[in-house]
């Protein structure tokens, strides 16, 4: 079978390995539809800061084969699979820290989801890490329960009303994801901001309040402007570029929170005023990725169709092209959110 691999910096692969084989309690997926993710491209094109090289943690796909004493499965069921699963028992979870724990970064895809066929371990299988779709929810769609499941963990984390306004740095797929939650959870105004025209275009059409272009030297002026002079209550920062971090902290309001969201390269540093945020009373907390009940709630907004992620799908690429399909990910010039399929 075919599955993709990182070579070498910018270089991704497409090789012929073994088909794995479930042993008791495993599942072999079949895999149908895979989303392109930020930390892909950082592990490809950046510096990873997390040890894992896998690609592919966004797929969707068909049970061809249940190992021994799996009962809630069988083959031709059509599933979504969360590559990693916590423990719940351990210090880091029991404080809501889940994907800190070990077991966390231990439970992973073999040999990755970016691949025709890959082995669900039985922690995943028998932990909640796998949910059945219904016929309505297309494989498409189920790549995108976990980059949505990471949103909403975020949104766990940011203190907000109805009616709240917030500024989302990077507009790219999943600070579109993160304009959509705004929208359900009852925001009021929500800023986007972005270097790329063609994202911001595309918020705009999500009827957003305001795009604005992140090189804007009076960014922060417009969004204080039009919050009456208060700043956000929320800003999301949706990208690696360490800039937008000081951008959020100049647009929040006293006593705001600035979520970290995007992915950073290894060993990055800023240079960041903590006067500003000291004074301004600003809560700094990072997010980092989701556990599968995050996911279960993705998997529920996304069936009950209260977050159309149809629409945020640019572009396809079949397997053996993944290595295109990063590539345009990369330059995302006029992309949005692409997916890599493995058709019959």
């Amino acid at each position: 079978m075919r599955a993709a691999y990182v070579r070498g910096p910018s270089q991704v692969e497409i090789k012929n390995v073994e088909s794995p084989r479930p042993e008791n309690g495993e599942l072999l997926i079949s895999m149908k539809a895979c989303g392109v993710c930020g930390s892909d491209l950082e592990k490809i094109y950046g510096q990873y800061s997390q040890p894992s090289m896998r690609l592919g943690h966004e797929p969707a796909g068909v049970v061809s084969k249940a190992g021994a004493g799996i009962k809630e499965f069988e083959e031709g069921d059509r599933v979504f699979v969360h590559h990693h699963v916590p423990c719940y028992s351990c210090h880091y979870c029991v404080h809501g820290n889940e994907t800190m724990c070990l077991k966390y970064a231990e439970t992973n895809l073999s040999p990755c989801g970016l691949a025709e066929e890959f082995l669900v371990p039985e922690w995943n299988v028998s932990h909640g890490g796998v949910i059945k779709l219904p016929d309505h929810v297309s494989f498409e769609e189920a790549s995108m329960i976990e980059p949505l499941a990471c949103c909403i963990r975020a949104w766990k984390k940011a203190k907000h009303l109805e009616g709240d306004s917030v500024a989302i740095l990077g507009a790219g797929p999943t600070g579109m994801m993160h304009v959509m939650l705004a929208k359900t959870f009852g925001m009021g105004d929500i800023f986007c901001l972005d270097i790329n025209e063609f994202r911001l275009k595309f918020a705009s059409r999500l009827g957003v309040t305001s795009t604005i272009h992140s090189a804007d030297r009076d960014a922060a002026r417009k969004i204080l402007s039009r919050t009456q002079e208060r700043g956000v209550d929320v800003a999301i920062v949706s990208t690696g570029n360490l800039s937008a971090i000081t951008q959020a902290v100049d647009s929040v309001r006293k006593g705001g929170t600035v979520v970290l969201f995007g992915v950073p390269t290894k060993d990055a540093k800023l240079s960041l005023d903590i006067s500003k945020v000291y004074s301004k009373e600003i809560t700094i907390t990072p997010t980092y990725a989701a556990s599968e009940n995050d996911t279960r709630g993705a998997f529920e907004m996304i069936k009950d169709g209260k977050v159309d992620v149809k629409q945020l799908i640019t572009h396809r690429f079949c397997l053996p092209d993944s290595a295109k399909a990063l590539e345009y990910a990369h330059q995302g010039n006029d992309a949005m959110k692409i997916v890599i399929t493995n058709s019959d």
